[in-house]
């Protein structure tokens, strides 16, 4: 079976990406949600002020279902997958009212437009106006309310010009905010630079999602974690963090679990795209600036052939 044979592990099916890479979008999603399904397990982060259902999607994709305990009005972020979606909407008996998009790639955004003939009357926000069955277009700053949760969209272009993440907290908690990042910022890596600079990424890593809060939780766009980490094990072979990390990373993927989240506080120790300030990242990169190691780091992490231990 073609399907068997391209399976390797949880979460580096990187062969099995390339083999169906130039197949109709429908296929890849097809084909990719069967490749996986068995696999990766979904997962609850529950807080007191909301709940956050990990839903895997595709290869390596997540969508997040965001609930707000008060009210149990719901969100859901890159709905890929809509069956999932609502099958998970019912399962916890929430009202879904709104779709949060983080860019327009198919991978994130095709599922738009059969989640509003699902359930319709669904607000579905984003920063691009190429993103599917868009119903309002947000920008840096803008803010929006999920039941007594609020949201607030980080303008973060790079991967792609509309790029959005979208900042949710609740006034007057004490427990820890989450920022969904798409393909801006994986744990442990940060997106390909599509559409944009490394000035672009430097500021939507260090300037804006990194002025959050140490404690955010960081909800990205795919289970990338197991590479990631290699390529900061080689940039950084001294970094403990890293090395623990890794072996934590491929631990929690043989089980089909995911490694997500991370927080802010913790891309800074293991991150290299966040710690394009440590003098070992910069020797690493030979260069001096910021910006300009994160330019080297991302064309190395392009070329980068992941080893297999």
């Amino acid at each position: 079976m073609l399907f068997k044979s391209l399976v390797g592990s949880a979460c580096t099916l990187l062969g099995a990406a390339t083999a169906f890479k130039f197949a109709p979008v429908e296929v890849q999603a097809q084909a990719a949600a069967l490749l996986h399904s068995a696999v990766r397990k979904s997962s609850l982060v529950e807080q007191a002020n909301m709940r956050i259902e990990l839903l895997p999607a595709l290869s390596d994709n997540y969508m997040y279902l965001l609930i707000d305990v008060d009210s149990r009005e719901a969100a859901i972020v890159d709905p890929v997958e809509p069956i999932k979606v609502v099958e998970a909407v019912r399962k916890h008996g929430v009202k879904l009212t709104t779709i949060l998009t983080t860019h327009h790639h198919w991978d994130h955004a095709s599922g738009n437009e059969k989640m509003v003939k699902l359930m319709p009357g669904l607000r579905v926000y984003g920063g691009d106006d190429r993103i599917d069955a868009i119903t309002k277009k947000v920008s840096h700053s803008n803010n929006l309310k999920i039941g007594s949760l609020n949201v607030k969209c980080l303008y973060t272009p790079c991967h792609t010009t509309g790029h959005i993440c979208y900042y949710v907290t609740k006034e007057n908690s004490t427990e820890p905010p989450a920022v969904f990042t798409g393909d801006t910022l994986f744990m442990a890596g940060c997106g390909k630079f599509f559409e944009g600079t490394a000035e672009q990424m430097y500021k939507a890593l260090i300037e804006i999602l990194g002025s959050l809060p140490p404690e955010t939780r960081v909800y990205c766009g795919h289970e990338y974690t197991v590479s990631n980490l290699k390529f900061a094990r080689y940039v950084e072979p001294d970094n403990e963090v890293i090395q623990k990390k890794l072996a934590w990373a491929k631990e929690k993927c043989s089980n089909g679990e995911p490694t997500i989240p991370s927080t802010l506080a913790e891309e800074f120790t293991f991150n290299p795209f966040m710690r394009v300030k440590e003098k070992s990242v910069q020797d690493h990169a030979k260069q001096t600036n910021p910006v300009e190691t994160m330019r080297s780091l991302r064309k190395e992490k392009d070329g980068f052939r992941v080893p297999k231990e």
